[in-house]
């Protein structure tokens, strides 16, 4: 796979996994009960952006590097997940 790829591929997942990431850990302004006048009562308390960001990047290394290995050593693609929807099998 040539690097810009691999680069876009780990992009996608890092992008994906940060939106599963954001809400672990959070803690509202409500539920804190310390809301500061002119924001939403669902703002954050704290936004700890450098270990959401650290977090994000660790799980996704973790899926990238994994996707890597099965396409890389076990020869595993697209074409070896099974079909879900009959008459919309993949070319190849």
């Amino acid at each position: 796979m040539a690097i810009l790829s691999g680069l876009a591929v780990y992009f996608v997942i890092w992008w994906l996994v940060l939106f599963a990431v954001l809400p672990i850990g959070l803690r509202t302004q409500d539920e804190d009960q310390e809301v500061v006048p002119g924001t939403v009562a669902s703002a954050p308390t704290r936004f700890r952006a450098a270990r959401i960001f650290l977090t994000t990047t660790v799980v996704s290394a973790l899926i990238y590097g994994a996707w890597y290995v099965a396409g890389t050593y076990f020869d595993i693609g697209f074409n070896d997940l099974p079909v879900i929807m009959p008459g919309l099998e993949p070319r190849g």
